[in-house]
């Protein structure tokens, strides 16, 4: 088992004065094994409903009787997204325990797709939640529990996949992943979407990884319509599967591509969807180098500091930065990603660094050594990208 550093987030927040928090991410990523460790450990003791459960759900068939009788414990809600109405139940307990002066956590929530989720805590708990996000296990995690970087980019960071005794384990929990979530997930939360025909959109993503999606060409491609193919990456993005990363914006006299990148998020699921069984596979394929930009990105942005907001750089004649943080409102810091032992920063990214002005430039390769390079440049190692952007 790999200690999460969300843990430590989610009691800190609950015992601070938060009446509810809302841990979100995908299914399997460790958010159940979390919720059941923090509530073993609660100091006031903790009840665990799982709403997938008959059992559960006949629980709460008088839900504000029930979950008044729990106080003071902490009360976890699993799949709380299949019992909508629990929010405005949970706004009048959670009103009252206030009112009688209990300040520490009440509810934990446990979601799968962002976007519902959010929307029906926030039209009934505004001010009395708080929104984690429990992303793929991180590098740091990853490297604690004697994992290499080349491992998690290869069977990316879900627990079950990273964990598996060998790659061929590991491959086959990914497909009975990807199988489940268009077999399961998708009529649950998009009963009108073919399931079949988003998983096509998802393997098209996989072979255009982080690249600039033209809805038109693939829905030709899927026989629906552009709006459709929006509709569909929305689904994907609300389930933390796909991620869309919006350009910088700046006035600076060139012509700026304006079109989001898109990319899965979790590296192996890339390979899984592009039947790629290990790393060997990988580096033989057309899509190595995209992968590698993918994870870099993705690792880079779930664990930047909050004050940091992740976007990219191109023109039209060719400028671009992979990865820019803004601080302030002005660009910080660009980024570019090579899958080299010997990296090298290409020239459009010099032009980029300064059209905006940015003097921390970085080349992020596959390696640990930190040194200079041409052009204002420095490469430097993926976790030493992490250390500089949080600095302990």
């Amino acid at each position: 088992m790999i200690n999460r550093q969300i843990a430590s987030i989610v009691y800190q927040r609950l015992s601070s004065g938060v009446p509810a928090a809302v841990l979100l991410g995908p299914r399997q990523m460790g958010k159940t094994t979390l919720a059941r460790q923090l509530a073993a450990d609660w100091p006031q003791g903790a009840v665990y409903l799982d709403l997938e459960l008959p059992s559960n759900r006949r629980r709460l068939e008088d839900p504000e009787t029930y979950l008044r009788a729990q106080a003071p414990k902490l009360v976890v809600i699993d799949e709380i997204h299949r019992v909508p109405e629990l929010f405005v139940v949970l706004r009048g307990l959670i009103d009252e325990r206030r009112a009688a002066g209990q300040r520490y956590g009440h509810f934990l929530l446990l979601g799968s797709a962002a976007m519902e989720l959010m929307q029906q805590s926030s039209e009934t708990l505004a001010g009395r939640v708080a929104y984690l996000d429990m992303h793929a296990i991180n590098l740091s995690e990853a490297i604690s529990a004697g994992l290499s970087e080349s491992v998690l980019w290869n069977r990316g960071g879900f627990p079950d996949s990273l964990l598996a005794q060998d790659d061929a384990h590991s491959m086959a929990w990914r497909q009975d992943f990807i199988r489940s979530y268009l077999e399961r997930d998708v009529p649950m939360f998009a009963p009108r979407m073919p399931a079949e025909t988003l998983g096509r959109l998802w393997t098209m993503l996989a072979h255009q990884q982080g690249g600039q999606i033209n809805q038109a060409q693939l829905a030709a491609s899927l026989g629906v319509s552009a709006p459709t193919v929006g509709r569909y990456i929305d689904l994907l993005t609300d389930l933390h599967l796909v991620r869309r990363l919006q350009p910088w914006f700046a006035n600076v006299g060139k012509r700026l591509v304006k079109t989001p990148k898109v990319f899965v998020r979790d590296s192996g699921l890339v390979h899984a969807l592009l039947g790629l069984k290990d790393e060997n596979d990988v580096l033989g394929h057309p899509v190595a180098g995209a992968s590698y930009e993918g994870f870099v990105l993705e690792t880079l942005i779930t664990q930047a500091c909050p004050s940091l907001k992740p976007y990219f750089y191109r023109t039209h004649d060719g400028a671009e930065i992979d990865l820019l943080f803004e601080r302030g409102g002005q660009p910080d810091i660009a980024i570019e990603v090579k899958r080299s032992s010997a990296p090298s920063p290409e020239r459009g990214f010099k032009h980029a660094c300064d059209d905006l002005g940015i003097s921390q430039r970085y080349v992020v390769y596959p390696g640990n050594e930190r040194f200079s390079l041409r052009q204002g440049a420095q490469a430097i190692g993926l976790q030493g990208m992490l250390e500089l952007l949080n600095p302990t």
